[in-house]
């Protein structure tokens, strides 16, 4: 016994069986789902269109390569485990004056990554940084790149479990693998010595080996109050900034934003209702103009 699956056997009867339905099971033999579901609708279009066979033939090879290819770039978004897919699309650059759009588009073509640079995005809360590191990872999958997403607390959590359970070096080995690791939210919440030695180790293994986007609400000064110490800051600085683009992303708050424009909303469409709404002096009953 090999373990290996043995491919479908022959629809009874299909040696002399429709066409059709020796297409369809050769089609499924081969994985092109694609060309299964779209060969008749093609050809009527091609016979319509007066399209020869190699026409007929390349026109549904394309469909087949471009479905394909939307489908890996959903597996690798899966995998990445994004907690939201954001895109550059959806981002107001006039809210963060500072931010510098050309060097943030030209990030998102994704050489860095062949470069096995960094990213560092600092700012205060709010402010957009983890959009950035999302559709920066988006671009990322788009591009076919191996992209995993992470908080700064969580992934500690997961090294601690990992050490505690005796499979620290295969977790180690995946982070390292990865061509984009994203480490969102570092500074919010403090770590002990043991946790900031293990990812002071993420950083280090993956240094000029992949690439890293963090993001922080602390300047880098501040970082010793997170790790502890500061000479595992000054290490760990030492190599994610060797080869990085920073980006500043100072400003007001967007969820506050939100939040002030909804209350003002809410405050003016209760306002409206008010003036269109009279009492009548006799019943007390509240009628809407």
């Amino acid at each position: 016994m090999t373990g290996k699956l043995a491919p479908d056997p022959m629809p009874s009867g299909t040696m002399s069986g429709t066409p059709q339905v020796l297409l369809t099971h050769h089609l499924k033999q081969l994985k092109l789902p694609t060309v299964l579901r779209e060969y008749d609708k093609v050809a009527r279009e091609c016979a319509r269109d007066g399209i020869d066979h190699p026409g007929y033939l390349l026109r549904l090879i394309e469909l087949e390569r471009i479905d394909r290819e939307r489908r890996t770039v959903e597996r690798r978004i899966r995998a990445a485990r994004f907690p939201a897919v954001k895109s550059f699309d959806t981002f107001d650059f006039t809210a963060i004056p500072g931010l510098n759009k050309i060097l943030v588009l030209e990030l998102a073509r994704c050489e860095y990554i062949l470069r096995r640079e960094n990213i560092i995005a600092l700012g205060n809360s709010g402010t957009g940084k983890t959009h950035v590191a999302l559709a920066l990872g988006l671009a990322a999958c788009q591009k076919g790149f191996s992209v995993t997403f992470t908080t700064a607390a969580s992934l500690v959590n997961q090294l601690m479990e990992a050490r505690d359970e005796r499979r620290l070096l295969r977790m180690q080995r995946d982070l390292q693998t990865t061509k984009l690791l994203i480490i969102d939210e570092l500074g919010y919440v403090p770590m002990s010595p043991t946790a900031a030695e293990l990812l002071f180790e993420t950083f280090s293994q993956r240094y000029e080996r992949g690439s890293t986007i963090v993001t922080s609400n602390l300047p880098f000064e501040d970082w010793t109050s997170v790790l502890g110490s500061e000479r595992l800051t000054g290490a760990l600085l030492d190599r994610l900034t060797h080869h990085v683009s920073i980006l500043t992303m100072n400003g007001d708050s967007y969820r506050l934003k939100q939040s002030a424009g909804r209350r003002r909303a809410a405050a003016g469409a209760a306002q409206n209702q008010a003036t269109r709404d009279t009492v009548d002096p006799n019943t007390g009953e509240i009628t809407t103009n």
